[in-house]
């Protein structure tokens, strides 16, 4: 079973959180410091080049609070039908991501917040 929607929800939830930082960022500095302090440790905390199942019972709860972790489950199970997380919850966490960021561009387009004209 593919999980090609996930992906393709994936892919437009970063392209999303893409664009705010760059809406976020006035200067190449500040463009770098989102992926360099925030993306980078999450992604190798959340789970990429290991299951969640190897840390200790108090790290795992942890991981759980790394939106990356669900990602990273998603992708798994789409390729070896086996997660860290239930698929399901995999799935639903990656909605919420998208909309939370859709609704972010959503209220900039509005407002026109850091929007040149």
């Amino acid at each position: 079973m593919t999980s090609t929607p996930d992906f393709v929800r994936s892919f437009q939830s970063f392209s999303f959180f893409g664009f705010l930082i760059g809406l976020w960022a006035d200067g190449w500095e500040k463009l770098q410091i989102a992926p360099m302090l925030i993306v980078t440790p999450l992604t190798f905390l959340g789970g990429s080049f290991y299951s969640i199942s190897m840390l200790p019972p108090v790290w795992q709860k942890v991981a759980l609070f790394n939106p990356v972790v669900y990602l990273v489950s998603a992708f798994r199970w789409s390729f070896y039908s086996v997660s860290d997380v239930n698929v399901v919850v995999s799935f639903g966490m990656t909605v919420v991501f998208l909309v939370l960021c859709m609704l972010v561009v959503r209220w900039i387009f509005r407002t026109g917040y850091n929007i040149k004209a």
